[in-house]
């Protein structure tokens, strides 16, 4: 397939342009970003044949099959529905929309025009994620009781910006890290909280938005999750534990985008390092992508998992920002 990305960003120059590459027959052709200077250079600089301002003038070449949409997250909803008006498939970072409504009638729109909808939760791709959730699959760790997720880090100078001071663009710690971690439990356990309590704060690295979140959700197996997310940890490192009747996995270093971390299992049998695939994770996510495009399977994250993903972390602040439990309704998902 060619590509068109939409969104000069970080996270496409550094791992989605590899990602795409490394697919048999597949190439970026057109990049589209809302800065003349940016989408120029941008594009003179990793080589793609086609930049301009106009979504509508890439997707108007009848050689591009598939878009990827890295913008900021208020521009997610109208180029995924333009492209989606356009017969393209459409790979879209989260969250998927600002609102729960606008991640909903993307999803609808894709599958009324039958092109495929995926959601870049790349963590579910990584091999440690996998290796984890076949650990609990497989009844290394007997009933599930808790999860808990530790994803505080401290966010770089150069990721800042909108992320921690511009409200409407969809900033704040919550839609960039609590929606990673709603798809990651959702991923593990295989089943979606039903309600969540919360708390966030401001610790002042930005304006109007929160940099920090703590959370408890509430399964339909009646295990418990702890969440911890924050863009102002700088020494606290990341990782997760599952807690069940027969063992518990301790998984250190596994939130990031590189296929690194360690995996130990406790059982009463004693402590077990458990191996994983050091696979790059975009690729992987990308391969299924495209996969799914041919008609070989579904993206790794579809549009149901951006929608549900999305779900839980509006909850989560709604919760933040009440005091109060919420109940996650999932927009008929």
């Amino acid at each position: 397939m060619n590509w068109v990305f939409v969104g000069a960003s970080t996270i496409a120059s550094q791992h989605m342009l590899n990602a795409v590459r490394k697919q048999p027959g597949n190439d970026v052709t057109w990049v589209v970003s809302t800065s003349p200077d940016r989408v120029g250079v941008w594009a003179k600089d990793h080589s793609i044949a086609n930049a301009t301002t106009n979504l509508a003038e890439a997707l108007a070449d009848p050689d591009m099959q598939a878009v990827y949409i890295s913008s900021t997250n208020e521009k997610h909803h109208a180029q995924a529905m333009a492209a989606i008006a356009a017969g393209k498939h459409v790979l879209c970072e989260k969250p998927l929309g600002i609102t729960q409504a606008e991640a909903v009638e993307m999803v609808r729109a894709a599958e009324a025009a039958g092109v495929i909808f995926g959601t870049n939760h790349h963590l579910r791709c990584s091999g440690t994620h996998r290796a984890i959730r076949d650990l609990i699959a497989t009844g290394r760790v007997g009933k599930v009781l808790s999860l808990r997720i530790h994803h505080a880090v401290h966010l770089p100078g150069h990721l800042q910006g909108w992320r921690i001071n511009d409200a409407g663009a969809g900033g704040g710690v919550i839609p960039d890290i609590v929606v990673h971690d709603a798809d990651v439990t959702r991923f593990l356990l295989q089943e979606d909280p039903t309600s969540v309590v919360a708390q966030m704060t401001s610790s002042g690295m930005g304006q109007g938005v929160e940099d920090s979140c703590m959370s408890v959700w509430t399964m339909p197996s009646g295990a418990m999750v702890m969440t911890h997310e924050s863009f102002t940890h700088p020494f606290a490192g990341s990782g997760l534990q599952v807690h069940g009747t027969e063992g518990s996995i301790f998984a250190n270093g596994v939130m990031t985008q590189q296929p690194v971390g360690e995996i130990t299992l406790v059982t009463g049998a004693g402590t077990e390092v458990i191996p994983y695939s050091n696979h790059d994770l975009y690729v992987q996510g990308v391969s299924e992508f495209v996969a799914a495009s041919a008609g070989q399977g579904r993206p790794a994250a579809d549009g149901s998992d951006g929608v549900r993903s999305l779900s839980v972390a509006l909850s989560v602040r709604e919760a933040a920002a009440t005091g109060q439990r919420v109940d996650i309704d999932y927009g008929g998902f």
